[in-house]
């Protein structure tokens, strides 16, 4: 049986919101995966609380991540293979100019979207950075660590992150493309673990030198970790794919032997650290070690080592590392005798909103936003952030960021994770080496529409699980043979339905129509006396099964949104606009069948509905497909922010017009030229 909501128990939301995007890297253009999985969803959810909350409530940022020896290593090869001759901030800046045209060019609605190092942000960011820093010294959860860093002695330097490349050691993990301290799927770990790490820069194997770097104490907030996510275990707002991924790591450390070394280990276990070993799982090669600290994981690692005993590590809190000594980064104040270190670029990137959320507010117009310090936005119990990330970052953005906010004693709410799961193409891992390399974004745009991609996007449900993006346009596979007997491809087989337009087909048919019916029908015709044909949405009260209707989609809506499932609230406003529009064509055909004046009352009554309805789905559908819902309210005559305000959408239309000071009746449409459409077909499609 369906579910009745009603308005008496909608949800509760906050009098301030903040919507975060995921940063890119500033060495690359975005690629569908981070549009589609990310930032489109984020938009989404900004336009639907504007509207919801009111436009000075909210800030959606986002930005380029500038900095960290992605960039760094980035920027060498294109010096090194391309000649390039410019600085490294004009290379940064190139991509980020790139990435701007690309989500202007997808309709994403930042309210910021800069640089952590391009100005105006960068000066608010070194700012927040500093007293970050300083704030978690004056607490105690800092730590100066002696740790190992790679060195080439070919190149005589010390090795960025990223110019190290190996196995990861982490436990089940089979990525190949492993850095010094990250590999990419996200796991963390020592470089000293990193299995067979070669230097980018000669292709030797680099030695392991110590560094002093700033760490923060993450193994000390184990506790907190465990009682934060425990928390949700009867909270089906937090998406199980990010309970599941922080629960991984807060396990006591382990350490995985293989089976076949299990005498090799008995022969030094009596020198490890305390730690009880284990049996191998069913299934599984190798028996786990289980130590009291990370500490003595770290010694026992050291000896196994020794012993040339082969194993991987569990995952497990270890300190988070703060500064690195890389020169493109953040400066961070001298601490503890730790001198010229620069941020290091993922808890920089975890504060980067925050520092975003500054600069919009530091350079809005008076009176633009609700909250004039970051404060009010970030630590204010009446506010709330919506961060939506990609599966791999859960670890920075849960594990790393909610002790951090814990840690600094400002009263920092903690901000719900919107986590999805990988956007796969043609079936498989997006992967630029792979056979089939996916497109970037921008080339999707000479098949099809922005919002035909976006409805396709948002209702893959990819908080579920991972979800293919099939667009066949692209489709190479081969269906068949051409008359002169050459293969015949999918994306040129035209029994082939394109996946990517099943929602555009609500869009450009279903929503289309209903918009159309209205406009054209209240058109005044010469010749045509007709008495709701005056250019004018007419008056009278909607019938009651189209006010209940409209509730109930208004308020499931709303529910989906508050539980974050994007793609149930696309699937709501579907069956409501086929229903809407099925309403209007049996009215409509009914009413043709009278005649005189009984037959205007009746058609009269079919436009009142229609235009009701209209209006809801317009802004139920504002988030998705933005550019057709707003020029749907140009021509409806009436002010954005009154016409998509949810202070207004429970009101008929009636209550509406007068609320803009007008006489029900009497409220003019704007006409709408022949044969408009205000969601087009892209051009190839015709």
């Amino acid at each position: 049986m369906a579910r009745t909501f009603s308005q008496e128990n909608r949800p509760h939301w906050p009098r301030r919101a903040v919507v975060t995007a995921g940063e890119p890297y500033g060495n690359k253009g975005l690629h569908f995966g981070h549009v589609g999985g990310v930032f489109v969803p984020a938009d989404f959810y900004a336009r639907f609380l504007r509207d919801l909350l009111g436009r000075q409530n909210v800030i959606f940022t986002s930005g380029t991540d500038c900095y960290g020896s992605p960039i760094m290593e980035g920027y060498r090869k294109r010096v090194e293979q391309d000649g390039y001759d410019r600085s490294i901030s004009d290379y940064v800046q190139g991509y980020h100019d790139l990435q701007a045209r690309t989500l202007e060019n997808y309709e994403i609605s930042c309210d910021i979207y800069e640089g952590s190092a391009i100005e105006p942000a960068k000066s608010v960011h070194e700012r927040i950075t500093a007293e970050i820093v300083r704030r978690l010294h004056e607490r105690g959860v800092l730590e100066k660590l002696s740790t190992k860093q790679f060195y080439d002695p070919e190149a005589g330097q010390f090795l960025n992150g990223r110019q190290v490349v190996g196995r990861c050691p982490i436990q089940g993990c089979k990525s190949e493309k492993a850095y010094a301290d990250e590999c990419d799927l996200g796991h963390q770990y020592e470089p000293e673990e990193l299995i067979a790490p070669k230097s980018q820069l000669t292709g030797t194997t680099p030695e392991l030198r110590p560094v002093d770097n700033l760490y923060f104490d993450l193994p000390a907030y184990l506790d907190f970790l465990r009682e934060l996510v425990g928390g949700w275990d009867d909270d089906d707002r937090v998406r199980s794919v990010v309970k599941t991924t922080m629960r991984e790591w807060l396990s006591a450390p382990q350490i995985y032997v293989q089976e076949k070394f299990r005498a090799d280990y008995e022969a030094v276990a009596q020198t490890l650290p305390a730690h009880t070993a284990g049996e191998p799982e069913k299934g599984k090669s190798s028996f786990a070690l289980t130590f009291e600290s990370w500490q003595d994981r770290d010694v026992a690692r050291d000896a196994l080592t020794a012993a040339g005993v082969r194993f991987r590590s569990g995952k497990a809190l270890v300190p988070f590392r703060i500064t690195g000594n890389i020169p493109w980064g953040v400066p961070v104040p001298d601490i503890d005798g730790c001198r010229d270190l620069t941020c290091w670029c993922w808890p920089e990137s975890l504060w980067a909103p925050i520092s975003y959320t500054q600069t919009v507010l530091e350079n809005a117009e008076p009176g633009r936003y609700s909250g004039q310090d970051w404060r009010d936005w970030w630590a204010s119990p009446d506010a709330h952030a919506y961060q939506f990330i990609g599966q791999d970052n859960i670890y920075f953005y849960g594990i790393a960021q909610a002790p951090l906010w814990e840690a600094l004693g400002w009263d920092l709410e903690q901000s719900t994770l919107v986590a999805n799961y990988h956007l796969l193409y043609m079936g498989k891992k997006a992967s630029s080496s792979s056979q089939t390399p996916p497109p970037p974004a921008d080339d999707l745009l000479n098949h099809y529409t922005a919002e035909q991609l976006r409805a396709h996007w948002v209702s893959l449900g990819l908080g579920d699980k991972p979800v293919s993006f099939s667009p066949k346009a692209y489709d190479t596979r081969v269906t068949g043979k051409n008359p002169d007997g050459s293969e015949l491809l999918a994306r040129d087989d035209k029994r082939v339905i394109d996946p990517a337009l099943k929602e555009g087909a609500l869009l450009t048919g279903v929503f289309n129509r209903l918009a159309r019916s209205c406009f054209y029908g209240v058109a005044e015709k010469d010749g045509d006396p007709a008495p709701y044909r005056t250019g004018r949405i007419p008056a009278g009260a909607p019938a009651p099964e189209v006010l209940e209707a409209a509730e109930q989609a208004a308020l499931a809506f709303e529910d989906a949104m508050w539980r974050f499932e994007l793609h149930r609230a696309l699937s709501i406003c579907d069956g409501y606009l086929r229903a809407a529009n099925k309403r209007w064509s049996d009215a409509s055909k009914a009413a043709k069948a009278l005649e005189g004046a009984e037959a205007g009352a009746a058609m009269t009554q079919a436009l009142v509905n229609a235009f009701a309805e209209l209006r809801v789905a317009t802004v139920l559908m504002h988030g998705i497909v933005p550019a057709g819902c707003e020029l749907i309210c140009e021509h409806f005559g009436m002010d954005p922010e009154a016409f998509f305000s949810w202070d207004n959408l429970f009101l008929s239309t009636d209550e509406l017009v007068e609320k803009l000071g007008e006489k029900p009746g009497s409220h003019a449409v704007r006409p709408l030229p022949p044969r408009f459409d205000f969601f087009a077909k892209h051009e190839s499609q015709y």
